[in-house]
């Protein structure tokens, strides 16, 4: 395979927890929507490093450490682009490794079709319009209540650490560990992520592909990716993807911005 060429850029946005300034190096070819993710998960954490850094500042340090894997029992939701990324990667794995992932893919999707939460999380998927928060929340309520590790837990270490969901990347907490080992009736004190891509990049594939796929559980991304493999032969110009994710991203922002000032001022 001939290697994309690329185009540098130069990014500056402005975010709740400070600026971020950095340079990309963006496919100027045609390229599919997953090639977009790691660049966004950079932005993203780049982001978070400054809110991490001014929580510290208030004398509030993050708790999370290597080994405490009680949010890898939580429905983690990811975007149709990372989505395909990280199934691109699955495939990209020694074949011994791909049989064990695959093996507890198909024992947590038994356990959850035992418990009538397979179903429900597939119509999610496809449906027109997402869920209410309240519809939401008891079905994350009811996933968290059966404990399962994440399929990609071994010895309760992350086995894709580097590769991991925006969602797991952005779930920062100050409040001391034990209390999430019972997240529903221990509050804990997250730290805020002042840009949510998993958000951002649903919303970029919503427009891209004309799709209602807002967030897909992991635990369906076998299953969905399958059903989607059309999807993701689909390409389109890598600074394209750049400036459209861009956008999403400032409009996130600003909505952010706008809540911030909102709460400042009631």
């Amino acid at each position: 395979m001939i290697p994309h060429t690329t185009e540098r850029f130069e990014i500056a946005l402005n975010t709740s927890a400070g600026q971020i300034t950095t340079a990309v190096e963006v496919p100027t070819g045609f390229v599919p929507v997953s090639a977009i993710v790691p660049l966004m998960r950079r932005l993203g954490e780049e982001a978070q490093a400054l809110e991490v850094a001014r929580s510290a500042d208030a004398g509030k340090i993050v708790s999370c450490h290597k080994g405490c894997a009680a949010c890898c029992r939580m429905l983690v939701p990811l975007s149709a682009p990372e989505a395909f990324a990280l199934r691109e990667w699955i495939r990209s794995c020694p074949t011994d490794q791909q049989d064990r992932i695959s093996a507890r893919f198909a024992t947590t999707k038994s356990q959850l079709q035992s418990h009538g939460i397979w179903q429900r999380l597939s119509e999610m998927c496809e449906a027109s319009t997402q869920l209410n928060d309240d519809a939401l929340e008891e079905l994350n309520r009811e996933y968290y209540a059966l404990r399962m590790p994440c399929p990609f837990l071994e010895e309760e270490v992350c086995t894709i650490y580097d590769e991991r969901p925006a969602a797991c990347r952005e779930l920062l907490v100050t409040s001391p560990p034990e209390r999430c080992d019972d997240l529903i009736n221990s509050p804990v004190e997250p730290i805020s992520a002042p840009v949510r891509v998993s958000t951002v990049l649903g919303l970029l594939w919503q427009q891209l592909a004309t799709s209602p796929t807002g967030l897909i559980p992991l635990p369906l991304i076998f299953d969905w990716t399958e059903r989607h493999q059309v999807d993701n032969q689909l390409t389109w110009k890598g600074t394209e993807l750049l400036d459209q994710a861009l956008d999403k991203v400032w409009r996130f922002v600003c909505q952010s911005f706008s809540g911030t000032r909102s709460d400042t001022a009631s």
